[in-house]
């Protein structure tokens, strides 16, 4: 038998002057205090609509908040939880199991834990600081970015969705090689939709200003890893062996609510209007996660907002996406694996209901930064280890991670890229301006 090799270790705020150490200084806390301002900006509305109550509520999450940011800054050790929600068990088994890792180097603590461990505690404490808190518990603290976000990204939403309903007009007599460069388009609009991260500018504008269809040809030469032939031929493979009983269908695993998700949508309409794909399922957050990702209400306000906009192609494709969803050739689900600290790798063994749901899928696409983190356990990988080996025996299906470089993993590159890169730009890892296209055909 082959020996196994160890896996590498987790990136961690241990590491100082690394990523993870500025984004748990200065990122995280920061992300904190925005959060109690926009609580703060909604005390005359939680009075309006609960009386003293919600002003109540809105205290005790404040003060909640406050204590969390101070646990954070000093590098107390991580609690567990002590709400009574559905998986604050599964929570407090993996602050165990660190406890277990650390090698009886002391409790687990913000600095010197896995820095993907700490950064989803975090953000399931913020949903715990209102959670606990009726009658606010079900206010998304994240709602105004998200929406601002998809606001100040009209002007490229109307180019993209106008360039879209133009496309389906002619859809029909498009020849193999004219589909495959308008999969090609879309599939890079999806991924470079992925620069628009809330959590990543810390709640600052991210907004798309410009239409993303006009720099795709510029943008090639950034996608580090180009698997977009694999992806082609996956889908056209199965396309032409189709039969009436067998049905294909691709799961995207959405990121980022606003821009990037409209961008999703319409690669989901493309997969079904080019008969490449018969039903999409989404797959989004069940609570408000990392400031931007894409939850429920962020999937069906968005569908509405699109109806309704004063624009003849924005409100058609709203209507179209919302006779997908009636006739369910398009599926929203959430899970509650997708908010835990978990990486991809355990979700057979956490998650077996949703592991064997994916294992139906004939492709997953995983948008982002932060399913990639998980999918490769968000360790300090060589640049060159093969992204197969990276996501640790996780093969539900056929995938591909649609990424820009937020943090500081990645995998599959070829020997020395990396290292070029590195020596003109620092900064290339985290920039969002690199990105990836990157397939594993779970063999």
């Amino acid at each position: 038998m082959a020996a196994v090799t160890a896996l590498p270790l987790p990136l961690s705020g241990r590491f100082k002057g690394s990523f993870a150490y500025f984004t748990i200084k200065d990122r995280l806390p920061q992300i904190l205090t925005r959060t109690i301002d926009t609580l703060h900006r909604h005390k005359n509305e939680f009075f309006e609509e609960h009386g003293e109550k919600g002003v109540e509520a809105e205290k005790r999450a404040i003060s909640f908040l406050s204590k969390l940011r101070n646990e954070l800054q000093t590098d107390k050790p991580v609690t567990p939880l002590e709400d009574e929600l559905p998986d604050a068990t599964l929570w407090n088994q993996y602050l165990d199991y660190q406890r277990n890792l650390s090698n009886g180097n002391g409790e687990p603590s913000w600095f010197q834990s896995p820095w993907l461990y700490v950064e989803c505690y975090m953000y399931r404490r913020i949903h715990a600081a209102l959670a606990q808190n009726p009658p606010i518990d079900n206010f998304d603290v994240f709602k105004e970015g998200k929406a601002q976000n998809f606001f100040e990204s009209q002007g490229a939403i109307i180019a993209l969705c106008t360039y879209f309903q133009e496309l389906l007009k002619n859809i029909k007599d498009l020849d193999e090689k004219q589909l495959q460069e308008e999969f090609f388009k879309l599939l890079q609009v999806s991924l470079w939709g992925n620069k628009c991260d809330l959590s990543f500018s810390a709640g600052e504008d991210s907004s798309q200003k410009s239409s993303p269809l006009q720099c795709l040809e510029d943008m090639v030469p950034f996608i580090l890893v180009n698997d977009m032939e694999k992806l082609w031929s996956l889908l056209i493979n199965a396309k032409n062996r189709k039969t009436d009983k067998c049905k294909v269908r691709v799961d995207i695993i959405l990121d980022n609510a606003g821009f990037e998700l409209v961008s999703d949508f319409v690669l989901a309409d493309f997969l079904l209007s080019s008969k490449l794909a018969d039903e999409v399922h989404f797959r989004g957050k069940s609570i408000p996660w990392y400031v931007s990702d894409t939850t429920k209400n962020d999937f069906n306000w968005t569908i509405k907002q699109l109806q309704a906009a004063n624009h003849m192609w924005m409100s058609r494709c709203g209507i179209n996406w919302e006779g997908n969803l009636k006739k369910g050739v398009w599926v929203y689900h959430d899970h509650m694996f997708w908010t835990l600290p978990h990486d991809f790798s355990s979700m057979a063994e956490v998650a077996p209901d949703l592991y064997a749901d994916l294992q139906k899928s004939n492709l997953l696409l995983f948008k982002g930064d932060l399913n990639y983190r998980k999918l490769t356990g968000d360790r300090k990988w060589e640049h060159t280890v093969p992204f197969h080996q990276a996501l640790n025996k996780f093969h539900p299906a056929p995938l591909c991670s649609l990424r820009t470089l937020k943090s500081d993993t990645q995998v599959g590159l070829k020997p020395g890229q990396g290292e070029e890169i590195q020596a003109s730009e620092p900064e290339w890892m985290i920039s969002g301006k690199y990105g990836v296209v990157q397939f594993d055909a779970a063999l």
